[in-house]
């Protein structure tokens, strides 16, 4: 495990909701608890609700709220890291049946709270990496292991200046060799 500092279910705080109304620029929708809090104990990762206050189903039950990680996420993204992920999904057996059951757990999670009736998770699980955020989201509430993709995009992060801030100091390094570092 990581010396994340605790999210858990426990309802978040006014202070908590507050920080992430910071951070979004917005009001939070549907937030149950902050499922991932950086080093210094900022809300990062709010886990919320299947469907928020107004009846709109939102299957996203890990949201990426920390502007460090948002923009490192994007940052990723537009230097292509999903295309080299999907390649590694499409051509590794481990890694693809790992993302299956990551996407499985996701939706066992998301639907103890309120099943959508969907087995849309998110990030592109369990066929495509469609969103580097969420799968970062994942990994970080989660903790390394259970989805490996979002492990190694984290891991990219914590080697690109956040570790020890936004990243626990000792997430694991990346397991493979990414050119779009």
């Amino acid at each position: 495990m990581t010396d994340q500092a605790p999210g858990g279910d426990a309802p978040p705080t006014e202070a908590d909701l507050d920080a992430v109304t910071q951070q979004l620029g917005r009001t939070p929708r549907g937030v149950l608890a902050i499922a991932y809090r950086t080093p210094d104990g900022a809300p990062a990762v709010v886990k919320t609700a299947p469907k928020l206050p107004d009846g709109t189903p939102f299957p996203t039950l890990y949201y990426l709220t920390d502007p460090r990680l948002t923009s490192e996420a994007s940052r990723q993204e537009s230097a292509g890291l999903m295309k080299e992920m999907e390649a590694l999904l499409a051509s590794d057996d481990d890694v693809a049946e790992n993302y299956r059951a990551a996407h499985r757990a996701f939706l066992e999670a998301r639907n103890a709270l309120e099943d959508l009736g969907t087995d849309f998770s998110g990030g592109g699980m369990p066929d495509r990496v469609k969103c580097l955020h969420v799968l970062i989201a994942y990994a970080l509430a989660v903790g390394p292991g259970t989805v490996w993709l979002g492990d190694e995009a984290v891991a990219l992060a914590a080697d690109a200046g956040l570790r020890g801030s936004a990243i626990p100091q000792d997430w694991p390094a990346p397991n493979y060799s990414w050119t779009a570092r």
